[in-house]
């Protein structure tokens, strides 16, 4: 028999039989490969562990515990899931079950407009289970568009899929070859099969360690004009350890939702009055966005920008000019009809900063010319991805543009990529990823040309600042690539925060120019920088990192004073003056609940400072203190305590 020789991950190569698999390879290497393995990556594509090996292939083996194998984990759970449902209900049909972040999901259609409850989750498990301890294997078929619709006729959204691929079209849930001549599909039990990309795992017994988590409505490819379907979400991990983990991360991100805690502390509410995706600060809120303003004030003051305003609306024509018609009109608020012309508010600041810097002539002299507002805009969200302040229609962008030569370039940046780190550090940020994200010419304006000038200067910039970072194929839209700066929680959640997008194309569009050293006439550099990305949704963020315990020097009430009894108020009231005296937000609460009723609420309020006040304390000039997640300390002078809680707020703790 023909020998066969493949190149492993190290670069040594090993013979095998001709026509041995990708599962003979990892039986020839170990029999603990052999058990662990789920899938083959040959020459860079994944592939079953059943597929034989050509001649000459580089091939490396994807095990059930490794990073890798969760893509495959999650989407052969969905299958589970898909043959569960199916066999529960009769008659029910299913659409799309891909793998996503952390778990996997599948649409469905049950008979007579059925839905699911949280106890048919219960039930789908308990199926799934047994599928799982059935050990069914997943054999891969391929066959003609016309045999693929035959044998999915009982399936209205498969038989779509099949039509809108064969016709030129492109969908992850499906493999063509050969121009759509043959589909594939998987088969893992007499009574289920679906068509599918695949890789699979070789059997349903390398799976177990799942969840269903939540039933949601979802339009039919997404659209609002379409069916609208069951979609069941479930997360799938290695081990049953890693599954708790991260049941446990959402126990805890739970907790730190920020609606639930803007009511709890009485900072941000969304009345329904007002219509989906608006919200209103409460004063508690309005005192911390204050504090955020004030210090991105400061710092932009610090940082040589010059501070403008701009209107919430303008004129179509100024979004004609700007592109927004023509590439942003989806994510605008409908236009207004005036007396002399058609209106809009404002999705962005930039194309009104850009009027501002050609009001005029510049001169080289004045750049790089900071612009610095902090601009109220609205975009259209559609309903369902609304989310509190992380997802909203009307918020306040802590804007920047700055105008520069193609000479400061690269320095701008780079100081843009230090006052961004600074800053979100000082809200107690420390962990950064940074992301490099390129051109989608699908939604972008401009000649390659010049989104290849404005990424090369990111990418120097980022190099030149020694900055690791990931590039983001296709995900730069509008104007110009971007560098995009992701933090993590307290809890490890990665939040996108931060953005600088080079632009060339907008200066062009509103023939931006200034004169040059030698007389000349140029076209000067657009950065976009927005630092918080809104106000609303960095503060969203805000919440759930610290889960309402906000440090001194951004709670609304630093310290709150409680007598113990009604004869010590006025004390307790001389107090709290004297803090607001020295620059310190506290109030008080009179003694007309029992104390530790009072006590609770307080700290139910996450204050960091709770003082209580009795007799000895109004003959000593003391208090007692009752630091948030610390022990009580007693008979605390006045003026020392006020010292300590200075010294806090000004350490930004």
């Amino acid at each position: 028999m023909v020998d066969i020789s493949v190149t492993l991950p190290d670069g040594s190569a090993r013979k095998l039989p001709d026509g041995a698999t990708g599962a003979d390879l990892a039986a020839d290497i170990g029999k603990r490969l052999a058990k662990d393995a789920i899938i083959t990556v040959v020459n860079g594509v994944e592939t079953d562990l059943d597929v034989p090996l050509a001649d000459g292939a580089e091939v490396s083996i994807v095990t059930l515990d490794s990073e890798e194998a969760l893509h495959t984990l999650r989407h052969s759970t969905a299958h589970v899931l898909a043959q569960a449902v199916l066999e529960l209900w009769p008659g029910a049909t299913f659409a799309i079950g891909p793998p996503i972040d952390d778990g996997f999901y599948y649409d469905f259609e049950l008979p007579d407009g059925g839905t699911f409850t949280d106890e048919d989750l219960e039930r789908i498990e308990a199926k799934m289970r047994e599928i799982v301890k059935a050990r069914q294997p997943f054999v891969r078929s391929e066959m003609s568009p016309a045999e693929a619709k035959e044998l999915m006729a009982d399936h209205q959204y498969k038989r779509l899929i099949i039509d809108a691929v064969t016709a030129g079209g492109d969908d992850d849930e499906l493999a063509t070859e050969a121009g759509g001549e043959t589909i594939s599909f998987y088969r893992n039990s007499d009574a289920f099969v679906d068509m599918c990309v695949g890789p699979h795992v070789p059997d349903t017994g390398k799976l177990g360690h799942f969840k269903l988590m939540s039933v949601a409505g979802a339009y039919w490819r997404g659209s609002e004009d379409n069916q609208m379907l069951q979609r069941i979400y479930g997360t799938a991990w290695h081990s049953k350890k890693e599954l708790a983990a991260h049941l446990n991360r959402l126990e805890e991100a739970a907790k730190r939702d920020h609606r639930k805690l803007a009511t709890e502390l009485d900072l941000v509410s969304f009345p329904s009055e007002l219509g989906g995706g608006l919200a209103v600060w409460h004063p508690k809120g309005g005192i911390i966005r204050k504090q955020m303003e004030d210090y991105s004030r400061q710092r932009h003051e610090e940082g040589g920008y010059e501070f403008v305003y701009t209107p919430n609306l303008a004129n179509g024509r100024l979004f004609e000019t700007s592109g927004h018609l023509d590439f942003y009109a989806d994510g605008m608020y409908p236009p207004m009809e005036m007396d002399n012309g058609t209106y809009y508010p404002k999705p962005m600041n930039c194309p009104m900063h850009c009027l501002i810097f050609g009001r005029g002539q510049r001169s080289y002299r004045e750049l790089p010319l900071r612009l610095f507002e902090l601009g109220t805009v609205y975009r259209y969200e559609r309903a369902g991805t609304l989310h509190g302040l992380l997802r909203i229609r009307g918020f306040t962008q802590d804007d920047s543009h700055i105008y520069c030569t193609q000479e400061q370039l690269q320095d701008e940046i780079a100081s843009l990529l230090d006052f961004c780190v600074s800053v979100l550090r000082a809200f107690g940020f420390e962990d950064f990823v940074f992301n490099l994200s390129t051109r989608d010419p699908e939604k972008s304006v401009g000649s390659d040309e010049i989104w290849e000038l404005a990424t090369d200067a990111l990418r120097k910039a980022l190099e030149s600042h020694g900055i690791d970072y990931s590039v983001k194929e296709a995900d730069a839209a509008f104007y110009g690539p971007k560098i995009d700066i992701d933090v993590k929680d307290a809890i490890g959640r990665s939040w996108q925060l931060s953005t600088i997008q080079a632009d060339f194309n907008l200066p062009d569009r509103f023939d931006l120019e200034y004169v040059a050293e030698d007389g000349n006439r140029k076209r000067p550099i657009m950065l976009h920088r927005a630092l918080f990305g809104s106000i609303e949704r960095f503060f969203g963020v805000l919440v759930e990192h610290f889960a309402g315990n906000f440090p001194a020097w951004l709670a609304p009430v630093q310290a709150q004073l409680l007598p113990v009894a009604a004869s010590h108020n006025d004390y307790a009231q001389s107090v709290v003056e004297q803090l607001q005296a020295a620059g310190l937000r506290a109030d008080m609460v009179e003694a007309t609940d029992p104390l530790g009723k009072r006590i609770r609420n307080a700290k139910k309020q996450k204050l960091p400072y709770v003082l209580v006040v009795g007799d000895d304390d109004v003959a000593a000039g003391t208090a007692g203190v009752n630091p948030r997640g610390g022990d009580v300390e007693r008979d605390v002078p006045i003026a020392d305590f006020i010292a300590r809680l200075t010294a806090d707020v000004e350490a930004g703790s």
